[in-house]
């Protein structure tokens, strides 16, 4: 009987990809999946540390999978990976006796060999964390959990060192994939019938192909957009200082580029963002909108922001609010600043904010946002949408949902069968962060 095996990813997109690759490296090396605790072999964590408390939601999880098996019997292998893993190596042994192996970001080829040797207990605790250079992938061996989109990237690593950031430290410097590899992915993805593409990577539209040097960011949407069979393209997360003009004539001629943008401008202060090292102003980001906007007229933008940065002061959070109101984001992800290992920040900044005092800006931001989009949203009453739809309602029967090119989400009634089908959608009602509709027209009907 073949051993069964979990793998439970955290964090961003990349994470949640690394999750399917690790699946399909576990699977190509004879496990197979389960989704019981109870019932596997072994159990992966794939982590991230990019948010306060990392560690410790690792620690909790690991007793629940631990308390779970035992409660059968049952003694899998406990694997931990990903950027935790990277950024605390063989301390984790230390900080708990329930982990078997530890692989870092860099590593994850190696887990069926570590977790192997777990298994047949001849080596004591497995530990991983040494860079390397290779950034190819095996074609096809990701475990796609969703049959619609497709993850590939495109990058690993990232060069800029913000002041407030970890990954630096724990995904490497920044590694191109060739183009010809990443390629070969999507036509492999759309052969199996995933009709959206999300192109990731740390700085995404830094890519530059380390095998074809006339291919850049936008050289790279124009050769994806001529694979047969992808309709969407998405990518994430651009940094503001390589929006070219040459990225904004790809949204220009590219229709399966979906128009809408994730900007992550980080603070609204001129001040801030210096501290942070952003490379950017507050001036020199605006005016990147107005670009944007100039040359994508339909573009929805969505950003990421942080309150409460060393030394932000009453008049730099205001700043913030004011970058909001002005260029009125469709969404965004706000978080209050937390010290992350090894970051320039917790080495020579002091964490001076008050907590109860960010826990009052990240209130009052969220507010004047949920304002924002909810009126952005209200707007789209009315309109006939194109839909890609991507999911199953899990609480309603015969309730769909899909994204709009902007990335709205849009909920309607509608049958199984039209999964991966583009609809067009008149959109009917409004709500703080979907909207709803119903079916015009569906592909092929």
């Amino acid at each position: 009987m073949a051993r069964k095996y979990l793998v439970e990813a955290y964090g961003c997109q990349m994470n949640m990809h690394d999750g399917e690759r690790l699946a399909g490296l576990l699977e190509s090396a004879g496990f197979e999946a389960t989704t019981d605790p109870a019932d596997a072999d072994v159990i992966v964590i794939n982590t991230c540390s990019v948010r306060e408390r990392a560690e410790e939601k690792l620690f909790t999880r690991l007793g629940e999978f631990r308390e779970a098996a035992q409660a059968v019997g049952n003694s899998p292998v406990i694997a931990v990976t990903g950027c935790v893993a990277q950024q605390e190596g063989a301390a984790l042994l230390k900080r708990s006796r329930l982990i078997d192996v530890v692989v870092g970001t860099q590593r994850v080829k190696q887990l069926p060999m570590l977790v192997t040797r777990a298994l047949e207990d001849t080596v004591g605790p497995q530990v991983d964390i040494n860079p390397h250079e290779d950034v190819s992938f095996p074609l096809g061996i990701a475990r796609r959990a969703d049959t619609v989109k497709a993850y590939v990237n495109i990058i690993e690593g990232c060069n800029e060192f913000c002041a407030f950031c970890v990954v630096p430290y724990t995904r490497g410097h920044e590694r191109m994939r060739p183009a010809a590899e990443i390629l070969a992915e999507v036509r492999e993805a759309a052969d199996k019938g995933h009709r959206e593409v999300q192109l990731l990577g740390q700085i995404v539209n830094h890519y530059q192909a380390p095998d074809d040097a006339e291919c850049d960011f936008a050289g790279l949407l124009e050769k994806v957009h001529e694979v047969p069979g992808v309709e969407r393209i998405r990518f994430a997360s651009p940094h503001p200082r390589h929006v070219t003009p040459r990225l904004l004539e790809a949204y220009q001629a590219l229709p399966k580029v979906c128009r809408h943008l994730h900007l992550p401008v980080q603070s609204g202060s001129t001040r801030v963002l210096a501290a942070m090292r952003r490379r950017y102003s507050r001036e020199r980001y605006l005016e990147i909108i107005q670009d944007v906007r100039e040359a994508v007229p339909d573009i929805c933008l969505s950003t990421d922001m942080i309150v409460g940065f060393p030394g932000e002061t009453a008049a730099d959070f205001d700043d913030t609010l004011s970058l909001t109101e002005a260029v009125r984001y469709h969404s965004m992800f706000s978080f209050k600043y937390s010290p992350r290992p090894r970051t320039l920040a917790i080495k020579r900044m002091a964490d001076d904010v008050a907590e109860e005092e960010k826990t009052r800006r990240i209130v009052e931001l969220q507010a004047l946002q949920r304002r924002i989009q909810s009126d952005l949203l209200q707007q789209s009453v009315g309109r006939t949408e194109t839909v890609l739809v991507d999911a199953t309602s899990r609480r309603r029967d015969h309730e769909l949902s899909g994204r709009t090119s902007g990335n709205t989400v849009v909920n309607f009634p509608g049958e199984q069968s039209w999964l991966g089908k583009l609809a067009q959608v008149r959109i009917t009602a409004a709500g703080p962060n979907s909207v709803r509709g119903e079916v015009v027209q569906v592909e092929g009907s």
